[in-house]
């Protein structure tokens, strides 16, 4: 089974357009697209699948009991988040504990560090799941973020683990992930046999893409360049792609055509079946490139 993640250094750049049309081109029953931009999926606008099933994902929030507590103050100390914390006034002998939800990262070491088993643990909700298939058979799997939630990370690992619970007989998944390169997006590529960074080629797009390059560096993952709106620039990201040895390979150009297409819900390939066989013949590089990873140990 091959896992490819499509991920950018900056957002717009294409990379639902790209994972989109990539599952497009791929058999069906084998392959399955996750979405895993849970701050602001949109791959489902042009597969339109029909959902079959849903998961809610929650966080675990400490819950004090003040009649135990005695504001020894150890899991203040303890979180590393400043999500809990003993106010003691100095100019009196109040003292009171505070919870900050949006702060918590659901660890759990202030419930096990309590003396006074004063700490449990409630569930909150901080988004949702789900899964289904398109009409032509595409199979497909997204997350959304609750508005409010502060954190995309949780979100995207349930996301995946709930996918891959039983997807013994899918050949390929493909991931489309946030922009830039944060928590969220080293969830998502985390664990992923090859990266496709999509680019565009403006100082913009260099920029955003030595960061994304730096990073799949960083988890020693084989990676390929995709060229978005090619024509609209420079040649500096060939440049880059011979410097930091990352073939490019696919350019999308810059026509009035594919943005009006886009615009209306189509997917890339579907609008311009000519480039079906251009991302088949991808998909069988980036096959190639894993496979000499592999060999070569990385």
């Amino acid at each position: 089974m091959l896992h490819i993640a499509v991920a950018s250094g900056k957002g717009g750049t294409g990379k639902t357009t790209i994972a989109t049309s990539l599952a497009q081109v791929l058999p069906r029953g084998k392959t399955l697209l996750v979405d895993c931009d849970v701050e602001a999926p949109n791959a489902h606008l042009f597969i339109n699948p029909i959902f079959t099933s849903t998961k809610e994902v929650t966080k675990n929030i400490p819950v004090v009991d003040k009649s135990l507590c005695d504001y020894c103050g150890r899991c203040g100390d303890a979180c590393k988040f400043n999500a809990i914390s003993v106010i003691k006034q100095s100019f009196s002998s109040d003292q009171n504990i505070l919870v900050f939800p949006n702060l918590c990262h659901a660890c759990g070491v202030c419930s096990y560090i309590c003396p006074q088993n004063a700490i449990s643990e409630k569930p909150e909700k901080i988004g949702k799941l789900s899964q289904g298939r398109s009409v032509d058979g595409l199979d497909f799997a997204n997350g959304e973020l609750d508005i409010g939630a502060p954190d995309a990370a949780p979100v995207i690992h349930a996301l995946k683990k709930w996918v891959h619970q039983d997807n013994s007989h899918y050949d390929t998944v493909i991931l489309d992930s946030p922009p830039g390169a944060s928590c969220a997006v080293v969830e998502t590529i985390r664990g992923v046999d090859f990266v496709l960074l999509v680019t565009e080629p403006t100082p913009f797009g260099l920029h955003d893409l030595r960061i994304a390059i730096k990073l799949i560096k960083d988890l020693n993952l084989p990676a390929g360049i995709i060229v978005n709106r090619d024509g609209i620039g420079n040649h500096d990201v060939d440049k880059l792609s011979k410097e930091e040895e990352i073939p490019i390979l696919l350019r999308i150009p810059m026509e009035r055509k594919i943005a009006n297409a886009l615009s209306t819900g189509k997917t890339l390939v579907s609008a311009f079946p000519k480039f079906q066989s251009d991302f088949k013949n991808m998909f069988q590089e980036i096959n190639e490139i894993y496979r000499k990873a592999n060999k070569a140990g990385k």
